[in-house]
Formats: structure tokens, sequence, C-alpha cells
């Protein structure tokens, strides 16, 4: 099944949500950076809260970043998404091993720790948006309520999860978002946290009744009418090409280009989101000095 995006707002309460089934874009992350099953539900949980931020934004073109820096042995998370929520990103860490939680979860928080998220929100603005908080628990999902609701003063619900079959590959993946627009009282917030709590993990509705995305918000937001703004398909995607890599490499200036030239004679770069690699030969990089001292 193709993982995708649905958005929906109430008619009968100021509420929005979005929710996303993403096993296969965290299956595919899991494939190319090798990770174990703390690492892929730990980036899984990152790259589909970047992509439902990425589905949020407004203009073509526009990016957002969600970096994870904390003290656990996963180091830093990284995930970019484009304006449609097609995502990418990587783990420091991909083979960290901890053991299960007492309750038989992996413990994401644990290989997370503490620390900080930032969000850069690339609006094709001369300045992006720059949002830092402080990591709550470091499982991702709470990370994220705690970002919208001091960087962008928004009362959010969010949940994340990611369940890792007993091969390692990902069985299930999904989330949502549930936001409270202006004049929302606490009739509306208590009808929410019933709907949310009713719900339960993400995963077990995935797994056990076979939920897709639109699914979950219908059963997080019973008793709201909700009306279907959009679907949409998303997936991992790279953006990384050679042209992309030679424009880096011109951007080092020429004194770091001809230091690579005479002591390495050429270059070997790997994409950190999705591991293509680039060779460059003495002759190349020769041309790119010429065009960096233009």
């Amino acid at each position: 099944m193709m993982d995708e995006i649905i958005r929906v707002i109430a008619k009968n309460a100021p509420a929005k949500a979005m929710a996303i089934t993403g096993r296969a874009l965290t299956e595919r992350a899991r494939q190319i950076h090798k990770t174990l099953p703390v690492a892929t539900a730990a980036l899984g949980r990152c790259l589909m809260a970047c992509s439902m931020m990425g589905d949020q934004l407004k203009g073509a073109g526009s990016s957002v970043t969600m970096r994870f820096k904390g003290d656990g042995p996963l180091g830093s998370l990284t995930a970019v998404a484009d304006d449609e929520g097609n995502v990418r990103g990587y783990v420091q860490n991909p083979a960290v091993l901890l053991p299960l939680k007492e309750n038989g979860k992996l413990d994401v928080g644990g290989a997370v720790g503490r620390g900080t998220l930032t969000v850069i929100k690339d609006l094709d603005m001369k300045e992006p948006y720059v949002g830092m908080v402080p990591l709550v628990s470091g499982e991702i999902a709470e990370d994220v309520t705690e970002y919208f609701a001091v960087s962008e003063q928004i009362p959010t619900a969010c949940a994340l999860g990611v369940l890792v079959d007993t091969d390692q590959s990902v069985l299930r993946a999904g989330g949502y978002l549930i936001q409270l627009l202006p004049g929302a009282d606490d009739a509306v917030i208590d009808r929410v946290e019933a709907g949310v709590q009713a719900l339960g993990p993400v995963t077990a509705a995935l797994l056990e009744e076979g939920m897709d995305a639109e699914g979950l918000l219908r059963r997080a937001l019973a008793g709201f009418d909700l009306e279907i703004l959009e679907r949409r398909p998303v997936e991992y995607r790279c953006y990384c090409s050679r042209e992309r890599v030679a424009r880096a490499l011109v951007s080092m200036g020429p004194g770091e280009l001809k230091s690579l030239i005479e002591e390495q004679g050429g270059a070997e770069l790997t994409c950190q989101f999705c591991d293509a690699v680039y060779q460059f030969s003495r002759e190349e990089l020769t041309a790119l000095l010429e065009r960096a001292g233009r």
C-alpha cells in the first residue's frame, strides 16, 4: 500500500488534523541506512513528523528540516521534507542496540536521550524560520507536541508509531497531528482528549485493525464532523544529483578545492540521505576549481 497523508478539518469545531501512513518510507530508510530496530523506530517517527510538517507548508519550493540532537546513543536524527510531504533523513548512529522497555516496547526515548529539537522552515524568503525547544522525552511525538506549543503557540496532539517485525523490517508505521484553532473551548479539548485516549497507541490501531490514515483520524476525532481537505501520496525521496554535489564542491572555495586536488587527487562523496556515491577525478576537480575562481 502506498504511503499517504490525509488532511481534514472539523466542520462543527475549531480543529484541524492530519494523519500519515509511512510503512514504505520508513522501510526505505531502514534499507538505505541499515538501521537496527530502535534506530528504525526513531528515524521513522522523525520522518513521518517532518513529512506532515512539510505538507503544511505553503508555497512551492518550501522545505522543513527537523533535527533531534540528544545525548543518547543514537546521536542526532535529521529529516528534511518538501512542501508535498516527501521526506528524506538519516540517523547518526544506526546500529544502536538497547534492551526493550518493561512494557516490551523499543526504548526510543532512551536511544535519543535529552537535548534539543530544532525546526528550520525554508519558506523561500531571505531568512528561514528557526525554532528550538528542549526535548521532553526523546520519544519524538511528545517533543513535536512541545515544539508546536512553545514555538508556534498551537495546541497539538501528536502520536507516532513504528512497528518493527521479527526480521527487523517495518511492519506498520503511521501517526497523526491534531491541532486546535482559535476559539476552541474546554469542551472541544475534552472531546479530543477522549478520542485520543480511546484510540490508544498508533501501532496497535494500525496492526490489529488495519487502519489507514483516514481511519486513524476518524477514530481519534470520533464525534466530530470531518471534511477531507486533501489526500496525498508521500514517499522517501532524495534530491541529490551529481550536479548538486558539484555545486557543493564549488561552494567550498578555490583554496579548499586546490588542497583537495593536491592531497587526494580526486574526491568521493556519499549522500547522507540515500548513500549514493559520487566520484570526481583530478580533471573534474580541476574544472570545478576553474568555476570556483570565476
